[in-house]
C-alpha cells in the first residue's frame, strides 16, 4: 500500500486523479511547511472521497487535549465511514511546546497518558479516572469510531523507548527520512521489542515518509531538493533521519530507489513531493506509483 501526503488545495480539487491508497496530513502546529490544520483538511478529504484512507503523519499527541481529540478523531472516522489511521508521536520541537504551554520535559509521560485517555474513551462506554489535569468522572463519549475496536494507531519516533512504545502500545511504527539501512536497523528493534513483550511482530505495520523529486536526471533535481530539505525541514541529530534518504532522478531511478526501501521491509510509503508542487504530484501518480504496485 502506498500513501501520498498532499493535503493542499490542488489535491482536494484533483483527488480522483491520484491513485493513492491513503492521504496523510502533517500534524505539527508550528512548522515551516505550508499545510493546513490537520483535522479540517482530513474532514474535507473525507467529504470528497469514498475509499481512500485518511492518516495523520504525524499528530503531536502531547500538544492536544486528549478528551477533545478523542471526539474529533471519532467524528472524522464517522464522517469517513471508518477510514482513519492515526499516526502520533511525542514531538521534539520545544518551541511548539513553549507556544502551547505544555512542559516539553514531560512529553513522554503526557504521550502515554493521552494514549490511555484516547483508547479508554473509544473502547469504554463510561470512563472514570484521574489523569492530571484531566479528571474523568462518568465520562461518556459517543459516537464511538466506526472501526472496531478502534482506529489503527502508528507511533512515530527514533529513540529506543519510543520504538518500544510503538511495538507494545501501538499497532506499528511511522518514521521519517531514513535510508534503507537506517530503516532496517530501527525496524528490527521494533520487532524485537514486540517479541520480548509477547506480541507477534508480524502483526505490526510500518510506514515511511520519503522526500521525492522527479526530473530529467538526479543531477538536475538534487540541488533544489537539498535546498528545500535543509531550509524547511529539520533532522533530529540523535536519529538516522537524513537528506540521503531523498528519492531523486528520473522515474526509472526513483522506482529503483523506492524498491530498495521496499526490499528493506518498508510496507507503506508516504511520498513527500518537492514543495508539494502539482507537477510533482502528477508525475508521481502517473510514472511512479503504477510501477510499484
Amino acid at each position: 500500500m502506498l500513501l501520498l501526503a498532499t493535503l493542499i488545495l490542488f489535491y482536494l480539487l484533483n483527488l480522483r486523479k491520484i491513485p493513492a491508497d491513503e492521504v496523510v496530513g502533517l500534524g505539527h502546529l508550528l512548522f515551516f511547511v505550508n499545510l493546513g490544520f490537520i483535522g479540517l483538511m482530513l474532514t474535507a478529504v473525507a467529504a470528497r472521497t469514498k475509499t481512500i484512507k485518511l492518516g495523520t503523519g504525524i499528530l503531536v499527541l502531547p500538544l492536544r487535549n486528549p478528551v477533545v481529540l478523542a471526539k474529533q478523531l471519532s467524528s472524522i472516522d464517522q464522517v469517513s465511514q471508518g477510514r482513519l489511521v492515526l499516526g502520533v508521536a511525542s514531538g521534539w520541537y520545544k518551541r511548539e511546546f513553549d507556544a502551547v504551554g505544555i512542559a516539553f520535559e514531560r512529553r513522554g509521560r503526557i504521550m502515554d497518558q493521552n494514549l490511555d485517555i484516547l483508547m479508554r474513551l473509544w473502547l469504554e462506554d463510561m470512563v472514570n479516572g484521574e489523569y492530571p489535569p484531566h479528571n474523568l468522572r462518568n465520562a461518556v463519549m459517543f459516537p464511538k469510531p466506526v472501526q472496531r475496536p478502534r482506529p489503527q494507531i502508528l507511533i512515530g519516533g527514533y529513540v529506543e523507548r519510543v520504538l518500544k512504545r510503538a511495538a507494545t502500545r501501538g499497532d506499528g511504527w511511522l518514521t521519517y527520512f531514513y535510508t534503507p539501512e537506517g530503516f532496517t536497523k530501527s525496524w528490527t528493534k521494533v520487532r524485537n521489542f514486540a517479541e520480548e513483550a509477547g506480541k507477534d511482530p508480524d502483526s505490526l505495520v510500518n510506514c515511511h515518509q520519503l522526500p521525492i523529486m522527479v526530473g530529467a536526471s538526479r543531477a538536475a533535481v538534487e540541488g533544489p531538493m537539498m535546498e528545500w530539505l535543509n531550509t524547511e525541514w529539520d533532522f533530529a541529530s540523535w536519529s538516522d533521519s537524513t537528506t540521503d534518504s531523498a528519492i531523486l532522478g528520473t522515474p526509472e531511478e526513483c522506482v529503483e530507489q523506492l524498491q530498495a526501501q521496499i526490499d528493506a521491509g518498508v510496507q507503506k510509503i508516504i511520498f513527500v513531493p518537492y514543495k508539494y508542487e502539482s507537477e510533482q504530484i502528477e508525475i508521481i501518480a502517473r510514472e511512479i506509483i503504477p510501477r510499484l504496485r
